[in-house]
């Protein structure tokens, strides 16, 4: 299951009563899933380590998202977790198709279906800037991450596994993607 929305605690209750095995996660492109895997390390490890720096955040998805990415902002999370002060209503949302070619360079083909995501901190005194970058054109990284996922579970159920609940860092641990 691979959403940002709904009831979480619902979902995970449902699951749990079914007693069926499932991935839940609110993100299935395993890259990006690796990406946000090491910023949560990153986070972790280093707290502080931004203190001062920041932030500014785009992101650009075909127009039928209303919302902010679920990946942005587990992405600023982090970065809140590093020091950096930002409030998730500073997400410049671009979801004009003229402005993701022109403006976000979304190729012309896929803006019907993409996710650019831009993280830009600065130093205090502006003498340092990171800039880190994620950008996914189609659905094609989801769908792979989705059939890994699938099959991760297969597994599980062929080993009876006690553990039924599983997300894709879980997958990505696993180590077996095509």
């Amino acid at each position: 299951m691979g959403t940002t929305g709904g009831d979480r605690e619902k979902l995970y209750e449902s699951v749990e009563k079914a007693r069926i095995y499932a991935v839940i996660s609110p993100q299935m492109g395993k890259q990006v899933v690796a990406f946000l895997a090491a910023m949560e390390i990153m986070a972790e490890q280093f707290p502080g380590a931004f203190s001062g720096y920041s932030l500014e955040v785009m992101e650009s998805h075909q127009a039928s998202k209303l919302d902010a990415s679920g990946t942005a902002k587990a992405v600023i999370s982090c970065f809140q977790e590093l020091g950096v002060s930002y409030d998730m209503d500073q997400i410049q949302l671009i979801r004009d198709p003229k402005q993701q070619v022109e403006m976000v360079g979304v190729p012309e083909e896929h803006v019907s279906g993409h996710a650019f995501h831009l993280y830009h901190l600065t130093s205090p005194d502006e003498t340092v800037s990171f800039e880190f970058q994620h950008n996914v054109c189609g659905r094609s990284i989801y769908a792979e991450g989705t059939v890994d996922a699938v099959l991760f579970l297969a597994k599980k159920i062929r080993l009876k596994a006690d553990q039924r609940i599983y997300n894709m860092i879980d997958v990505l641990r696993e180590g077996n993607m095509r």
